[in-house]
């Protein structure tokens, strides 16, 4: 390629590369998955990531306002005139001791990095407002991708804000929470609901975008990734541009935690970070195929020659058994990761590991989260549930200094926080017992008294 900016294939034995224009997101050669790729040699590049902090005060530009494209110049494949924006990025890190506690680190050493605040309310707007500029610059009319619920709010806010296309989104039977699913309905998104999982809509929304034209926003769309990788910018601004022992993120299409990986591979090959951190990436239990892989089959990146036989066994497995994904955790609620080979990579370069939490260790995490002062949604507490675990099996010491990724909010699942703490055992039995949950760790119950003042008051001065 000429260009300073196009895209390339990811595994370096083929390293294909096709135009910035090009939406297959598909290599032509090999069939593999494409990174947005960058000439730095020929593009303007801050000495120091120091610089970014003169841009804090222009908050009338909306470039500068945004938290993903004020990095712009660590994603340079759109031009300003091709931005769309809508003040996504503007989240914080905030460190829990409360929770630090509960893990087993040492107070002052965790911090808790929360992507709820973004306008659909979960990180999918970093990555939507990237492949949504991009989406721009090639004319895209319509767009379309699958969704457990976050990717489906991203998409038709920014349809909705925007009014340049029209939002198409793929949903399974029963498979969204109504908090997600009523910010698609009410942006105006057509939703069309199958028979099947997150992993069927996928394929088949793939199906429909290469047949009509459509463009893709799922995370097998590299442009995605790119505006997600400023999530790690955001977590090294919060602490003075220094970089952390470790960042814990959920996975579930393995979107984030690829975006993560390059993020710092890119920062430490361009000098602005002297290390790079470790990388965990926690799977429910009810769809570890990553954490059976990587943790059980021990698949590795391999020099970008994975062994894909065993992958291809996994899957033939699931196949035969019909296997599906089943967890509370519906963000994260997939099994056929589609991220996988740039999974792989991260955890290469990050010195990664992945571990599964059950339902139960997620929702006490969430409970222990929320005390603290940050509302989230089941799967984003899987990030500390893993922690917990692995402080407790030696992995990360109480001494590591941590970010997890709490990757939405707490009213986009309301249902089983409801149910988790509610005193009604027939309602706690219908939203989680039936799902193998078995106790509220950490329950906050309502207390039931009669319409009398003097109970009312007793009711105060006994549970205050």
């Amino acid at each position: 390629m000429t260009e300073a900016v196009f895209q390339r294939c990811i595994h370096p034995q083929c390293g294909t590369t096709v135009s910035l224009e090009d939406t297959s997101f598909q290599c032509p050669k090999c069939t593999g998955l494409l990174d947005v790729a960058y000439d730095w040699d020929r593009l303007p590049v801050p000495k120091s990531l120091k610089e970014f902090e003169k841009k804090w005060s222009n908050r009338t530009n909306k470039l500068d306002f945004s938290g993903v494209w004020r990095f712009r110049e660590l994603l340079p494949f759109a031009r300003p005139e091709q931005i769309m924006t809508i003040g996504e990025g503007q989240t914080i890190l905030l460190p829990s001791d409360q929770v630090a506690t509960y893990v087993g680190l040492n107070p002052g050493n965790l911090f808790l990095q929360y992507e709820g605040m973004n306008p659909s309310g979960s990180f999918k707007d970093n990555g939507m407002t990237a492949a949504f500029s991009h989406a721009r610059s090639v004319g895209a009319r319509r767009a379309a991708c699958a969704s457990t619920g976050n990717t489906s709010a991203a998409l038709s806010i920014y349809c909705a804000a925007t009014d340049l296309m029209r939002a198409i989104i793929f949903i399974g039977s029963g498979k969204i929470s109504y908090g997600k699913l009523s910010q698609a309905l009410e942006h105006g998104a057509l939703t069309i609901q199958i028979a099947g999982d997150f992993d069927d809509a996928l394929q088949r929304v793939q199906q429909v975008s290469r047949q009509l034209g459509i463009y893709l926003v799922n995370s097998i769309n590299p442009f995605r990734l790119e505006g997600q990788k400023t999530i790690m910018y955001r977590i090294i601004e919060a602490l003075n541009w220094e970089v952390p022992d470790w960042i814990v993120v959920p996975g579930g299409n393995l979107g984030n935690c690829s975006a993560f990986g390059k993020a710092f591979i890119e920062l430490k090959e361009l000098g602005l970070v002297d290390r790079i951190p470790r990388l965990a990436v926690i799977n429910a239990a009810g769809a570890h195929t990553f954490y059976e892989l990587y943790e059980k089959q021990k698949l590795r990146w391999n020099n970008g020659s994975p062994d894909f036989k065993v992958v291809d066994s996994y899957m033939k497995v699931m196949d035969a058994g019909n296997l599906r994904a089943n967890t509370l955790a519906s963000a994260i609620e997939i099994n056929r990761p589609v991220n996988l080979p740039k999974a792989l990579r991260a955890l290469d370069r990050c010195s990664g590991v992945v571990r599964e939490v059950n339902d139960q260790e997620i929702l006490d995490a969430k409970a222990k989260v929320g005390s603290g002062g940050l509302g989230c949604e089941p799967a984003s507490a899987a990030s500390v549930a893993g922690l917990k675990k692995l402080v407790q099996e030696g992995i990360v010491s109480p001494g590591d200094r941590v970010a997890c990724v709490l990757t939405a909010h707490l009213l986009k699942d309301p249902d089983a926080t409801v149910a988790y703490h509610s005193a009604d055992p027939k309602t706690f039995e219908e939203k989680l017992g039936k799902r193998g949950v078995r106790r509220a760790g950490f329950p906050n119950r309502a207390v039931q008294v009669s319409n009398d003042l003097d109970e009312i008051i007793k009711a105060i001065e006994v549970y205050s």
